[in-house]
């Protein structure tokens, strides 16, 4: 650990990696680990840079013969530890406690009244959080006290002062808990001691240094979609080998209106590729409407190209990408029992014989980190803040079979929905149009139409980890409506979508 380091034991939850990052927003450095490693050998006694340990959420009960296991050697190495739900409840249960199901289960919002205690300080006398649990600590185990509770739950944190160990039946990590971000910086900062030496600045030398000891006197291609991620990536690649990065542009047909030029024109500097592929992508993708087939698709199809690309400089072997963490969550179980998601088509819809070794320098990161580091490599705030897009493009908003002229008339919704939504500068994290294959009744001049619909959706996020609906006046939803059903033929109807992250996704597919 080059780091002062806090672990994170991961028991399955969604939100574990938005436990590192809150962390990491700390200045603190965090790695993830399965809850099932082992803790440093008897005797060895624990890393000097390990200031902390996390216990993270998770869909199990600690009662339960098949829960996820557990080495409670992590407890004896003398660190700070913080449970979270699932993690204060095998904190109780492991030393003593008991944990039950609760007699009134909470998922969403709630009101904790917090006592005295350094996990909370600077905090009132209550706080506004978010609850996802069905189970409780029924018994404290000896030596612990609560020092959190609700109307329904009677242990809602409690801590050991002795053993310096705490627990939250509540979500810190999520944007829904008010003071989350000042619970975790006094648990880190406070309570574990780390100064915080985790900068973005650090974060490129390392970077660069590891991206030269792994690639060598190599040549790299980059997959370039001109969003925030990829031109990140090739940013900090081209300051680490410099004219061996040679960046590809797909169009896969999948596009919005005027995407393509407008990549190649902003990356004119670089040495850039477009490559048309639209046709190939299109074909490979006609009758398919199972979203996760769609992205296995796409996922192989881009590297197909790739490597056939990379032939053209010197059999370049690597190939470098914009990966995220969100990517890698909601696509594998990460390193942990969590529930896959959707596939990303960048992990898991690359093809297991692939023949390129990939390069992800941003695996580890979240979106507002990367735009950081955008800024500390010299990117300009238009390609910063661009929102995303996906790496499937279209093809995960034109919901159900995918044709020419279905994409056709998304590409269109979609084009007066960023015309629309782009001059209020509204902060949005993202606003879009999706396609559905649901078709309803409608009336367009005296005449019956019998037509899809089409939603928008717009939410406001940080890091894509979770999102809340943006609140777009009535008046501009109604004329997005207006102009869609009168200039997009195809359309009849248009819907708001409504929806939190979680339990939706801010992509539809």
């Amino acid at each position: 650990m080059a780091h002062q380091t806090v672990l994170v034991l991961d028991f399955g939850s969604q939100l574990t990696q938005l436990i590192a990052r809150r962390v990491r927003e700390c200045g603190v450095y965090c790695e993830i680990l399965p809850c099932n490693a082992a803790p440093p050998r008897s005797g060895a006694g624990r890393p000097e840079a390990l200031v902390g340990l996390v216990l993270s959420g998770g869909p199990s009960s600690v009662y339960e013969a098949d829960a996820p296991p557990f080495d409670r050697g992590w407890l004896a190495l003398g660190v700070p530890v913080l449970g979270i739900c699932y993690g204060m409840q095998l904190l109780a249960h492991a030393q003593g406690g008991e944990v039950r199901p609760a007699g009134a289960r909470e998922f969403g919002p709630a009101e904790v009244r917090v006592g005295d205690s350094a996990l909370f300080h600077g905090l009132g006398a209550e706080t506004h959080v978010w609850m996802s649990h069905g189970d409780q600590v029924a018994r404290m185990p000896e030596g612990f006290v609560a020092i959190g509770h609700t109307d329904t739950c009677p242990v809602a944190a409690f801590e050991s002062r002795s053993r310096q160990q705490f627990g939250l039946q509540f979500h810190p990590e999520v944007t829904h808990t008010r003071d989350g971000v000042t619970i975790l910086r006094n648990f880190v900062k406070g309570i574990c001691g780390a100064r915080g030496d985790w900068t973005m600045a650090g974060f490129v030398e390392e970077q660069v240094a590891k991206i030269r000891a792994q690639v060598g006197d190599g040549e790299v291609i980059c997959a370039l979609s001109g969003g925030v991620d990829s031109s990140v990536a090739a940013a900090i690649l081209h300051r680490a080998i410099g004219p061996r990065l040679h960046c590809i542009f797909v169009d896969n047909g999948l596009l919005r209106r005027g995407e393509r030029e407008a990549v190649a024109a902003e990356f004119r500097d670089f040495d850039l590729t477009v490559v048309d592929a639209s046709e190939r992508f299109l074909s490979a993708l006609h009758g398919v409407s199972d979203p996760e087939r769609k992205r296995k698709i796409i996922g192989e199809t881009f590297i197909r190209i790739f490597e056939a690309e990379a032939r053209r400089f010197d059999g370049a072997r690597w190939l470098a990408q914009g990966t995220l963490y969100p990517d890698v969550i909601e696509s594998v179980s990460f390193r942990g029992p969590s529930a896959t998601i959707k596939s990303h088509h960048n992990v898991g819809g690359l093809p297991p014989d692939m023949a390129l070794s990939l390069i992800e320098p941003l695996r580890e990161l979240f979106k507002d980190e990367v735009r950081l580091l955008g800024r500390e490599l010299g990117l300009s705030e238009s390609r910063i803040q661009r929102q995303p897009f996906p790496g499937p493009g279209l093809a995960v908003r034109c919901l159900g079979d995918l044709s020419a002229e279905r994409l056709r008339v998304l590409r269109e919704a979609d084009a007066i929905v960023q015309a629309e939504l782009e001059p209020l500068d509204l902060g949005l994290w993202q606003g879009f149009a999706v396609l559905l294959p649901v078709r309803s009744v409608g009336v367009m001049g005296d005449a019956r139409t019998y037509e899809e619909a089409c939603a928008i959706r717009a939410v406001h996020s940080a890091d894509g980890m979770t999102a809340h609906v943006a609140d777009i006046p009535m008046a501009v939803l109604t004329r997005i409506a207006n102009r869609i059903i009168n200039e997009v033929r195809g359309i009849n109807r248009v819907v708001y979508d409504v929806s939190t992250k979680p339990p939706s996704t801010i992509e539809w597919e």
